[in-house]
């Protein structure tokens, strides 16, 4: 199991880039969260197994369509134990 907190900029919010985060991570059974920050970023906490969480990474750094990433932070997190994958909000 692997727990990731991730960090991204550019254009990332205002084009149902968290919809398309939940939906692939639903897909992949990744828990966690996903929300927009007041700084313009997204941070994303990810959960589960490695090749799950791989997976994952390849289609955040994808991103969706109209999406700009500019950079990514990612940084390994103690696990968190999420049941779900939510969005929050602010």
């Amino acid at each position: 199991m692997k727990t990731l907190k991730i960090h991204f900029s550019g254009i990332v919010q205002g084009i149902f880039f968290r919809s398309f985060i939940k939906e692939n991570a639903e897909k992949l059974k990744i828990k966690g969260y996903v929300r927009n920050l007041s700084s313009g970023e997204l941070e994303l906490i990810i959960e589960g197994r490695d090749e799950r969480i791989n997976d994952m990474l390849k289609i955040c750094k994808k991103g969706p369509a109209h999406s700009e990433i500019k950079k990514i932070e990612i940084k390994e997190i103690k696990h968190q134990g999420f049941s779900e994958f939510k969005i929050l909000s602010l």
